[in-house]
């Protein structure tokens, strides 16, 4: 495909010198731009798709980047990234060469605020509206959300603060019945209320179609129907929270029709006050695959990746066991049930998994009550996203001591998702709340194992894994809560080494070196004490302990072993290899591991 008017529009000064005839053409070749660059590198198709007569109105109406248009998440951008002189990187799509897949800051002074975590974009549009008031300034604030992030607390609590706080914003909700799969929840219900619309719509479409063909009488007829909307409308939307929140409401409107959100847009944004313009797009717009399928074409991985066997999978499915004979076993999902493996036990066990939509702090609360209930709650859920729920760990779940299971997905390094994905904390703040174990398996039999264990520990857990791993080990010792397992045994050292690798990746690192016991430090907390104490009385000479963890430094895995040996007076040097103090913001796994010293090539010098 030649991209003629892709190739001339570098920039939103230019995009707004283009026809309306011009604009559908333009879309189309934005389209089939991002869809061959995504089946190309993988990202996030179908909701960036169902966008992009969004960012084109945004554009064509305000001026970025004196107006600030802030994206809730960044499945909804591409588009806007390629308007705004991106183009060119966007064909190395979430590679360090290329563009992120998410709105950053650092890449673009059209990126108005970094994000990858979905309910933030209210909360910071109206940072800037505050912002925009105490320095007298005067530009337009516009956030985009989708209906499935508009399920996220804190977007509530940003919409309580903006209706009455009377600044003036447009809220753009982007509303294609989706986040990832199907939306679930009251708010949804509400929404197919006002979805109702989408027949209204199609009605008042058919209507001016069939009025406009008669003569005489058919433009006058148009401008009356067109002052009755207003009355139509009420027939089929009686629901009115957001004015009751102190915020104007407009729509639904046709979310893929560009002509019709240019006009809309633009009475939008001079209107005094908060507005909220409703937009019923369809997800996969334009590539009949991924309309069929959007939940399949979310988020794609690059056609040149080869297959994975998947962590959550095998704890879905370990799950799906102990299910079966217990009943007190349930599931609780913020979304994913896909992407973390809960879907075959959503399918099996309906009345026992719960998708709390984009929640994750109700999710974890939740799964307290549950357990505070009798029952056995396991919790799936990505890494940097059990971030949000950090309060309700601590005080609703370990206070309590509560028996939940944190199956903890995305952990360590994360690859092409980028800075705002990376799953490398989870160890430092979960290390420090009291009553709460945590296990990180070296492979997926050993994860089974680990799930089949928590069945009857009757205390908070979390278990961490990475997306995939590549090999199974032969198991030394079965799983034991507390206990360690040595994997590769060197010979007798004068000045022993020990390689203390916490889950699958470092193992894998570990197991390239020569001249050091490799040992599977599956127990981050509580660590194997016993191990440690005899490690270090063995030998004349002071033991070197070198930890190794996908996980920042401080307060981490090896913190914790080098805080024991302090603590005793052991005779042992530790040295902990892990994450710098700093956000890791390359999109490649293996670079991030370069970039922090842990390779097999710095682990044989150490040993040496």
């Amino acid at each position: 495909m030649e991209y003629e008017l892709l190739k001339q529009v570098n920039s939103p000064e230019e995009l707004k010198k283009l026809t309306l005839l011009d604009l559908k053409r333009y879309a189309y070749e934005l389209r089939a731009y991002i869809t061959q660059t995504v089946l190309r590198q993988g990202g996030h198709l179908a909701s960036s798709l169902g966008a992009v007569e969004i960012a084109l109105a945004l554009h064509y109406v305000f001026n970025a980047p004196h107006d600030k248009i802030i994206f809730d998440v960044g499945h909804q951008a591409y588009a806007h990234k390629i308007i705004t002189g991106r183009r060119g990187a966007f064909k190395d799509l979430r590679t360090d060469s290329g563009v992120t897949g998410f709105p950053n800051r650092e890449e673009s002074a059209y990126d108005a605020f970094t994000a990858g975590h979905a309910s933030a974009s209210l909360s910071a549009a109206l940072g800037y509206c505050r912002a925009r008031a105490m320095e007298n300034s005067d530009y337009k604030v516009v956030a985009v959300i989708g209906d499935g992030a508009l399920t996220g607390g804190m977007a509530f609590e940003a919409l309580n603060d903006i209706g009455a706080s009377g600044q003036s914003m447009v809220i753009i909700l982007n509303d294609n019945d989706m986040s990832i799969r199907k939306n679930t929840g009251a708010l949804n219900r509400y929404f197919s209320r006002l979805r109702i619309s989408k027949g209204y719509l199609a009605f008042k479409a058919s209507v001016k179609k069939a009025v406009s063909a008669l003569p005489f009488f058919g433009n006058k007829m148009i401008k009356l129907l067109d002052k009755c909307k207003s009355a139509m409308r009420a027939v089929f939307r009686t629901n009115k929270m957001f004015e009751q929140m102190g915020i104007r409401y407009y729509g639904p409107f046709d979310g893929n029709n560009a002509e019709d959100l240019i006009g809309v847009l633009g009475q939008a944004k001079n209107f005094k006050g908060p507005v909220l313009v409703h937009l019923l797009t369809q997800k996969g717009c334009g590539f009949s695959d991924a309309e069929k399928d959007p939940t399949a074409f979310h988020g794609l991985n690059p056609v040149a990746s080869t297959p994975e066997h998947n962590f959550g999978e095998i704890a879905g499915d370990a799950l799906c066991s102990l299910a079966q004979t217990d009943s007190r076993i349930c599931a609780i999902t913020a979304a994913m049930p896909d992407g973390t493996g809960l879907l075959g036990f959503m399918e099996k066990f309906p009345s026992r998994c719960f998708d709390v939509a984009i929640a994750e702090q109700h999710a974890v609360t939740l799964a307290a009550g549950l357990a505070a209930g009798g029952q056995k709650p396991y919790v799936a859920v990505y890494s940097s996203f059990l971030q949000r729920g950090f309060d309700q760990i601590i005080h609703d779940t370990a206070l309590n001591n509560l028996p939940v299971t944190f199956l903890i997905d995305r952990a360590g390094v994360i690859g092409a998702d980028g800075v705002t994905h990376q799953g490398v904390f989870d160890i430092s703040y979960l290390n420090l709340i009291p009553n709460l174990t945590i296990l990180t398996p070296k492979d997926g039999q050993e994860l089974r194992e680990m799930v089949q264990f928590s069945q009857g520990f009757n205390a908070p857990l979390a278990i961490r894994y990475p997306k995939g791993f590549t090999q199974n080990y032969t198991s030394a010792e079965p799983f034991t809560l507390g206990k360690w397992e040595v994997i590769a045994s060197a010979p007798k050292q004068a000045k022993p080494v020990y390689l203390l690798a916490a889950g699958s990746r470092m193992l894998q690192i570990a197991l390239q070196t020569h001249g050091a016991t490799v040992v599977n430090a599956r127990c981050i907390k509580p660590l194997d004490t016993q191990f440690l104490e005899s490690a270090a009385k063995n030998g004349a000479t002071p033991t070197t302990l070198i930890t190794l963890e996908d996980n920042v430094l401080q307060g981490g895995f090896g913190a914790s072993v080098l805080a024991y040996i302090n603590a005793r007076n052991l005779s042992a040097k530790v040295i902990t290899l892990g994450l710098k103090d700093q956000f890791i913001r390359t999109h490649s796994i293996q670079q991030a591991f370069t970039d922090n010293a842990l390779t097999p090539q710095n682990l044989q010098s150490l040993i040496k």
